[in-house]
């Protein structure tokens, strides 16, 4: 006769597999209930974090207004706190110090330019001819959707006191660029069968051009909407390569 731990039907295997899969069921259900516990503690915390992102772009956008339409001299915590409509204390906690947000402002605009440049001249599949075009186009489309991006861009390469900031931060990549646009132009010299062209006067001459006229658009804002800025890097790239690009008309 069976005893009470026994059943006729189910083999001592049997029933050591039942009881393993029991097991097996209950670790499961136990990691799915701590899985549930984990997102619900990480939910807040990914708000939280979220709202500490947008508070801080909000900080850095007002930061930027003001150095645009005042200059550096007379921005402070405390305005941009009023400017945002938050308390000086939590733009202290965000940035600590005014050179740190001057920092962050110089660095975050200096990321967006990136970005436009890679997609306009780092796009996979452009001949090197587009990539100098989207060069172009990148220098001038920049200053036209966001012209107090570029006037803060003037405003800290002016200033004595921020040059420093500016050398350390946005100087290295406008070499870069310039670098990349100079290699550029070997290279379509050199496929197109071009002699006697100073690269490295042009690339320089085109880099130029590029700031002097964000500086003059920062000082004269009603020059932004021409197409001085095109015409002459274009003018200037159909000299030495004519057979590549067009005068604009």
């Amino acid at each position: 006769m069976p005893t009470p731990k026994q059943r006729p039907d189910v083999s001592v295997a049997e029933e050591g597999l039942t009881t393993m899969a029991q097991r097996k069921a209950t670790a499961a259900a136990g990691k799915s209930k701590a899985a549930k516990g984990a997102a619900n503690d990480a939910a807040p915390k990914d708000r939280r974090r979220e709202r500490g992102e947008a508070s801080i772009q909000r900080i850095i956008d007002a930061t930027i207004e003001l150095i645009a339409d005042e200059g550096l001299a007379s921005v402070t915590m405390q305005r941009i706190a009023e400017h945002v409509g938050s308390s000086n204390a939590l733009v202290v906690f965000h940035f600590r110090s005014k050179e740190n947000l001057f920092r962050a402002v110089l660095q975050y605009l200096s990321d967006q330019y990136d970005a436009l440049w890679l997609t306009l001249v780092r796009a996979p599949g452009l001949s090197p001819v587009e990539r100098v075009l989207g060069a172009v186009d990148c220098a001038q489309r920049f200053a036209r959707l966001h012209p107090k991006w570029v006037s803060v861009f003037v405003v800290f390469s002016s200033d004595r006191k921020s040059m420093q900031l500016y050398n350390e931060i946005g100087l290295p990549s406008d070499l870069a660029y310039t670098a990349e646009a100079r290699d550029l132009l070997i290279e379509i010299s050199q496929s197109g069968g071009y002699t006697g062209v100073d690269i490295h006067t042009l690339s320089e001459s085109l880099n130029y051009l590029v700031h002097g006229a964000w500086y003059w658009d920062h000082l004269n804002p009603s020059s932004r909407d021409t197409d001085v800025l095109r015409k002459t890097m274009l003018l200037l790239l159909h000299q030495a390569f004519p057979r590549h690009f067009e005068v604009m008309r």
